[in-house]
């Protein structure tokens, strides 16, 4: 499918700062594609999108993110139809309270957090590098301070389980990926940059226990507030030939020291790439 809009595929879509993010992209003009679990909210997400952006250029595709298979399935759907992509951004996260496996083996929120944006990202970044300034978005968290990636053991197979942990690992993890990705990608059109959007009251905590509950109702910024560093990254003039960054409140900063170390970034890669050696090349 050729569109002269800008094309732009988001994850996570169906609520919170992904909705936001697609409505006010659809309302700019931009192709809007999307993922869902759950074909009945990812249509009527996809009608509530078209309605509130008068943009009716909004597809949805099934995908559980939680299955690298399902991965694989939406990006060969991805390449079947479209032509190219202008801007991909991996906003889909989960929190859980307590240790999943998926089915194919790994812990959830490493699962849905970092190793599918990793894939998927891999899946469908040539289709990025045909348009002509391609960007790659990951949606991270300021969490990820107080967070610390043990990548001897990133699905607690040796140590006890802590879910607050494995979601901070998780959110050093998307920075990680940002920046060895922007460095892999340099020499070519696309740039990747990564946010943290505040704290932001949505559905990700909903099995949180009450004083996290209490505290994103009483601290939280709307999903609205929360999707304009992603808006801001999708379409700024500003940040068109900035790469490698991570972003709070639209200004680059630091991060932590974990998430600025270049040589864990690569022992993630390898790792990475090592989990998903049955999906890879899908």
């Amino acid at each position: 499918m050729k569109s002269g809009s800008q094309i732009c595929l988001i994850t996570g879509v169906t609520s919170g700062i992904g909705k936001e993010t697609a409505i006010e992209l659809a309302r700019q003009g931009m192709h809007i594609i999307f993922n869902t679990r759950d074909d009945e909210r990812g249509h009527a997400s996809r009608n509530e999108i078209i309605k509130l952006s008068g943009n009716q250029n909004v597809d949805v595709f099934f995908c559980d993110l939680a299955s690298m298979k399902s991965v694989c399935t939406f990006a060969g759907i991805i390449r079947a139809k479209y032509d190219k992509l202008d801007i991909l951004i991996n906003n889909a996260g989960i929190w859980t309270s307590r240790k999943i496996i998926t089915d194919e083996g790994f812990e959830s929120q490493f699962a849905v957090n970092h190793l599918a944006p990793f894939l998927l990202t891999h899946l469908v970044h040539d289709m990025i590098k045909k348009a002509p300034s391609g960007r790659i978005i990951n949606v991270s968290s300021g969490i990820h301070y107080r967070g610390y990636l043990d990548i001897s053991d990133p699905e607690f197979k040796q140590k006890s389980y802590n879910s607050i942990n494995a979601y901070t690992q998780s959110k050093i993890a998307n920075i990680l990926f940002t920046r060895y990705l922007a460095e892999s990608l340099k020499e070519t059109n696309i740039t990747v940059n990564c946010l943290a959007p505040g704290w932001v009251n949505t559905g990700l905590f909903r099995e949180a226990n009450v004083f996290v509950k209490l505290s994103a109702r009483l601290m939280a910024h709307t999903p609205r507030q929360g999707a304009e560093n992603t808006i801001f990254l999708a379409t700024s003039p500003e940040v068109a030939n900035i790469t490698g960054e991570y972003f709070e409140k639209k200004k680059v900063k630091k991060g932590s020291r974990q998430s600025n170390d270049m040589i864990l970034a690569e022992k993630l890669w390898t790792l990475s790439k090592d989990y998903l050696k049955d999906y890879i090349n899908c």
